[in-house]
């Protein structure tokens, strides 16, 4: 997965500035897509709610990171392996206007419940986890 950081970059360019970084964008981004290496992608409102506490009680609003460190967007990827995912990380067209570009996997199953399950199951206790729960 690609997240991508920053959401004040594109403050102080012109209008054709803008619209040739936004048709880079779109080309890398359809690019990827031809190729089958990106599976979904899209930015994120600057606004929205922060959800805490037990029963989620505590409702507010946020984020509040600061705009270099608050996520614009991601890119889910559909690649092999990290070095492949940072060469495409690398080609991103906002780097030049000071984005930054976080690569992370996505884990294909949450660790807190393969933890749990080696601890109720023993060693390779996913597959009889999820054997018991089917």
């Amino acid at each position: 997965m690609l997240l991508f950081r920053d959401t004040s970059w594109h403050h102080g360019l012109s209008p054709q500035e803008l619209q040739k970084v936004t048709d880079q964008w779109m080309a890398w981004y359809d690019r990827l897509a031809e190729q089958g290496k990106v599976t979904a992608g899209h930015p994120l409102m600057h606004e929205g709610k922060i959800v805490s506490g037990k029963n989620g009680r505590f409702v507010a609003d946020g984020p509040f990171a600061e705009s270099k460190e608050a996520i614009g967007g991601y890119f889910l990827l559909n690649v092999e392996t990290v070095e492949e995912a940072l060469t495409i990380a690398k080609d991103c067209p906002g780097l030049e206007y000071g984005i930054t570009v976080e690569v992370r996997p996505v884990a294909a199953v949450c660790p807190m419940r393969e933890s749990s399950a080696e601890e109720a199951y023993g060693e390779g206790a996913e597959a009889t986890y999820a054997q018991a729960n089917a």
